[in-house]
């Protein structure tokens, strides 16, 4: 069995949020109560926690050219996996706040990513490599 990641975050409605991390992301939920659910997102737990107050972007950094939110989360997935999740966003309406696109082209740590927000301001992002050996590469 792989190492799986476990992520708790805040959120300002947990109907909402099932709603989109359900119905809008495709994750299957898990034991949930009236204060969190757990979600599989592509074979990783995360948990959205009833706090209103807590939720949503902080910050924003500039990297190779875009203002990307402060915190944020999300998956790498292999290449093929990312084109054809970011279609299905698109299907959806997701409304990106960095469009899907390829980040440091032509350079070492080459990527594709995509930010979007979650209904209580929280910002994912979704980021894919031909080459998963420049994960890490420096």
């Amino acid at each position: 069995m792989n190492n799986l990641f476990h992520l708790a975050f805040p959120v300002k409605d947990l109907e909402e949020s099932r709603e989109f991390y359900g119905g809008v992301l495709g994750c299957e939920e898990g034991r949930s109560s009236d204060a969190w659910i757990d979600f599989n997102l592509f074979g990783h737990q995360i948990v959205a926690h009833l706090a209103p107050e807590n939720a949503g972007v902080k910050h924003k950094n500039e990297v190779d050219a875009d203002h990307v939110p402060v915190p944020h989360f999300g998956i790498v997935l292999p290449m093929d996996e990312f084109k054809t999740f970011a279609e299905k966003l698109k299907d959806k309406g997701i409304e990106f706040i960095i469009e899907p696109k390829i980040r440091f082209a032509g350079e070492v740590g080459e990527q594709a990513t995509m930010f979007f927000l979650d209904p209580s301001g929280n910002a994912l992002e979704f980021k894919a490599f031909a080459d998963f050996s420049q994960v890490f590469a420096k």
